[in-house]
């Protein structure tokens, strides 16, 4: 007899959507009616529009919503996902203290973290899934980026 989760096996990516889609919606909370505060903000050439993070952040959350479930369909709950959840909770974070409090130094410290929460665990991730692994570059490579320009932004304001 073939178990519920072996005949649909992509019913158990949902808890994994439903995470990121908490920490999007965290961080939408955190950015909504900010987005003159962040024209205002004194800000590098070299700053993309702000247009452009609600796409990018979309193709992220799903990312590294496959990486999660990749992990757990592979071994289950271990510390890998254990440094998933909580570099999920470090990003549905950093927005609310960037946005809505305007702690530019705060929000910098929290993605500093993060970033190193990412890089343990694309390495806890790699033995497990290759693919979950790399599905996580391209946000470690967002969030060095946004790193960045929070550093930028907390300095020139």
């Amino acid at each position: 007899m073939t178990s519920h989760v072996a005949r649909r096996p992509y019913l158990s990516l949902a808890p994994f959507a439903a995470a990121v889609a908490v920490a999007a919606l965290v961080g939408g909370l955190g950015v909504a009616g900010t987005a003159s505060e962040y024209q205002s903000l004194q800000q590098p050439s070299w700053a993309p529009p702000s247009w452009l993070f609600g796409p990018v952040w979309t193709l992220l959350y799903v990312l590294i919503a496959v990486a999660g479930w990749l992990v757990w369909r592979r071994v289950g709950w271990t510390p890998a996902l254990t440094a998933y959840g909580i570099q999920l909770v470090l990003n549905a974070v950093w927005t609310p203290i960037f946005f809505g409090f305007g702690q530019y130094g705060l929000a910098l410290a929290d993605i500093i973290v993060l970033w190193l929460m990412i890089g343990v665990t694309i390495v806890l991730f790699r033995p497990v899934s290759r693919l979950a692994a790399g599905l996580m570059l391209p946000y470690w490579a967002w969030v060095t980026f946004a790193t960045a320009l929070n550093a930028w932004i907390w300095h020139a304001n």
